[in-house]
C-alpha cells in the first residue's frame, strides 16, 4: 500500500487542482447541453423517416447522446498540456529525479486531470438531462437510467476500463508531445480519430455493415461504443463480457506500448541550462 500512496497523492493533487476551475466546468456543461440538444434533434429527424432502419431505438440514441456529452472530457482527444510545458521548461527533470516510476506518475496525474474535468460536468448533466427534463414534460428527450440491474452493474467496470483506456491512449500522445515539444500536431491527428472511431460522433452500429467488424474491435471502440451499449443493454450477457475483455486487452497493450515509448524517449531526452 505504501508503494501506491505517492501515485494516489499525485492523482489527488491534480484532481483537486483542476476542480478549482468551476467557471470552465460550467461553460463546458452549457456548451455540451447545447450540442447534445442539437444532436438529439438530428436523431429525431432521422428516426422520423428511417426508424425501421435504425440499429437502436430513439430512446437509446438519446441516452447515448447524453452519456457522450456528460463524459466528453474523458475522451483522449488532446494531450495533457502540462507534459509539453514541463519538457519545454525543464520541469521534467524533477519527474526523472523522483524515486517513482515515471510512467505511473504521469498516468496518475493524467487520470486526475481527466476525471476532474469530466465528473462535475457529468453530475450537472445527469441532474438536468436525467431529472429536470422529465419534470418539464420532455421525458422523450431525457437521459434514461441503465436498462436493468445487470446493465448498471456491468457499466461500473466498463466505465473504469473506459477511463483507464483513455488514459493509456493519452499517455502515448503525451510521450509524442514530450519527444516533439509540440502538441499541435498530435492533437490535430488524435482529435478526429477519437471522435469518429470511438462512436462519439455517431454510434458505430450506424456505419456500413462492411466496416462494423473492424470498428467493433479497434481500441477506440472501448471509449464510447462498448460502455454506452452496455449501459442500455444493447450489449448484454456474453457479448458484454467480451466487450469488457476487449477494453481490458487494449488497455494493457497500450500501457505496454506507452511504457516502451516513454523509456526510449527518456533515454534520448536532453536538458539544457544551468
Amino acid at each position: 500500500m505504501q508503494e501506491i500512496c505517492p501515485y494516489l497523492a499525485a492523482f489527488r493533487a491534480r484532481f483537486q487542482l483542476m476542480l478549482q476551475y468551476r467557471a470552465a466546468a460550467l461553460a463546458g456543461f452549457a456548451t455540451q447541453c447545447w450540442w447534445g440538444a442539437i444532436r438529439i434533434m438530428v436523431f429525431a429527424a432521422f428516426y422520423g423517416v428511417h426508424a425501421s432502419a435504425a440499429p437502436i431505438s430513439l430512446a437509446d440514441a438519446v441516452t447515448y447522446v447524453w452519456l457522450g456529452q456528460a463524459l466528453l472530457a474523458l475522451l483522449p482527444w488532446v494531450a495533457d498540456p502540462e507534459i509539453g510545458q514541463a519538457v519545454r521548461t525543464g520541469g521534467v527533470g524533477y519527474d526523472r529525479l523522483r524515486p517513482l516510476d515515471a510512467y505511473g506518475y504521469w498516468f496518475a496525474r493524467t487520470l486526475g486531470w481527466m476525471l476532474a474535468r469530466a465528473l462535475p460536468r457529468a453530475a450537472l448533466m445527469a441532474l438536468v438531462a436525467g431529472i429536470v427534463l422529465p419534470l418539464v414534460g420532455l421525458g422523450a428527450w431525457a437521459w434514461r437510467p441503465p436498462s436493468g440491474l445487470a446493465a448498471a452493474l456491468l457499466f461500473i467496470p466498463a466505465f473504469a476500463l473506459m477511463t483507464a483506456l483513455a488514459a493509456a491512449i493519452l499517455m502515448l500522445a503525451n510521450v509524442i508531445v514530450a519527444a516533439s515539444l509540440n502538441e499541435r500536431g498530435v492533437n490535430a491527428v488524435l482529435t478526429p480519430l477519437v471522435i469518429v472511431f470511438s462512436g462519439s460522433l455517431l454510434p458505430l452500429d450506424f456505419f456500413p455493415d462492411a466496416m462494423r467488424p473492424f470498428l467493433h474491435v479497434q481500441p477506440f471502440a472501448g471509449l464510447v461504443d462498448i460502455p454506452f451499449r452496455i449501459y442500455f443493454a444493447d450489449l448484454h450477457g456474453s457479448a458484454a463480457l467480451q466487450g469488457l475483455a476487449l477494453q481490458a486487452g487494449w488497455t494493457l497493450v497500450l500501457v505496454g506500448l506507452g511504457r516502451l515509448a516513454m523509456e526510449r524517449m527518456m533515454r534520448r531526452l536532453e536538458m539544457q541550462g544551468g
